[in-house]
């Protein structure tokens, strides 16, 4: 796997482009407008690119999803969960997508949501009886937002109804 071999260099702009249309930018630019000019020592040193020392590189040994408009692999990253499983194969599918592509966002979204389902049945494989009133923070809703909590409760229970009694009926017709 290639790594991030970025430099301070390659932050530096190569040529100058005209960025007036966007509202509010340069609005940095003019020091006796800047908030912290009379604390702040300027010295420009930051429109040169960046100067610090490059971390060491983290060992990979877990499977690491990276964007696409990234393609190596950053000095540092997060290994907290890597993919498995049904979330982990849905995961996979969307980082194979752009960072401002529903392609990408809605499945991850969708994949945290099997992800707790998943928890929830290692959980109990393992003998742990998840206490999901509390890890769903419902205590909480009931305590401080009762009416919502009942009002969540009463949909859910209604579209949970009307999907049973639309798969009963479809079974039904098929007998």
């Amino acid at each position: 796997m290639l790594t991030d071999e970025t430099k301070p260099s390659d932050f530096k702009k190569s040529e100058q482009a005209d960025y007036t249309h966007i509202k509010g930018w340069g609005i940095d630019a003019d020091p006796e407008n800047d908030p912290v000019y009379p604390m702040k020592k300027r010295t420009n040193e930051e429109h040169d690119g960046y100067a610090w020392d490059r971390p060491q590189q983290q060992a990979e040994d877990v499977e690491i999803l990276k964007s696409v408009e990234r393609p190596n692999l950053t000095a540092v990253f997060g290994t907290a969960s890597p993919p498995e499983g049904v979330n982990g194969a849905i995961r996979k599918m969307a980082f194979r997508y752009s960072e401002s592509s529903y392609g990408r966002w809605l499945p991850l979204v969708l994949a945290d949501r099997i992800g707790a389902f998943e928890g929830i049945i290692s959980d109990l494989k393992n003998g742990h009886m998840p206490n999901i009133f509390a890890e769903r923070g419902w205590g909480a809703k009931w305590k401080y937002n009762r009416k919502g909590f009942l009002v969540k409760v009463a949909l859910a229970a209604a579209v949970t109804a009307v999907a049973i009694s639309i798969v009963s009926s479809k079974k039904k017709e098929n007998d």
